[in-house]
């Protein structure tokens, strides 16, 4: 969910974009996710879990059963019930649980344990949508997409990428805001600066790698 929103900035230019995003290169050449996993069904089952939930909360329930819950298959076997009581320090637990039980299960049923790599086909998964699609398309096969969570909603915003009101709008317009040659690792640079920069109530503007190039009515010197 998106927090209430502040005035956007001004629209940047396709110049200001490329200079915006060679500053983020040149400070974190290959940007990545911060969920831990060794498959990539395990990535997906991550990012299935962190909805509303903090990547270090996640990885700290995965950490219990990732060494023997690899594939969609060991999954099904291991049940419902005990995922479910693995992950009951997240939130929305019982929710997630049951979705990805059944996204393991028609996995398996249907694509022989493989994840299918097209966007359309993630999002028939049970628990998936556009946004965790998206982050599994581009983390695991480098698919030039940039799902838009509350981070990257609001640095988005703030830097004039864009100024669409709801994530949904946002994200086709960074897509063509976004010079192709940075779109692969554009997702992670925005929400890595959302997370830990530009965050929403103190953003450090002090340390900013681009704070020279912002124009956001939210400065803090």
């Amino acid at each position: 969910m998106v927090s209430v929103l502040e005035k956007p900035a001004r629209k940047a230019t396709k110049a200001e974009v490329t200079a915006l995003f060679a500053a983020f290169e040149a400070a974190n050449p290959s940007p990545t996710t911060e969920l831990e996993y060794g498959t990539p069904f395990q990535l997906l089952l991550a990012v299935l879990l962190s909805a509303q939930t903090t990547d270090v909360a996640v990885n700290k329930a995965t950490h219990t059963f990732f060494s023997h819950i690899r594939e969609a298959a060991d999954l099904v076997a291991w049940g419902e019930d005990n995922l479910r009581d693995a992950v009951q320090s997240i939130g929305l637990y019982r929710t997630k649980a049951a979705n990805a039980y059944k996204m393991a299960t028609l996995l398996v049923g249907q694509y022989g344990g493989q994840i299918p790599r097209s966007l359309e086909a993630l999002q028939t998964l049970p628990g998936v949508g556009l946004k965790t699609a998206s982050v599994v398309a581009n983390t695991l096969w480098g698919e030039p997409l940039v799902a838009v969570d509350t981070h990257v909603f609001r640095v988005a915003r703030r830097l004039g990428l864009s100024r669409a009101a709801t994530p949904e709008k946002m994200a086709p317009e960074l897509l063509k805001a976004i010079p192709p040659e940075y779109l692969k690792n554009a997702h992670h640079w925005l929400i890595l600066h959302g997370r830990y920069t530009c965050t929403a109530r103190t953003p450090a503007c002090y340390r900013c790698p681009v704070d020279k190039m912002c124009h956001s009515v939210v400065k803090i010197l």
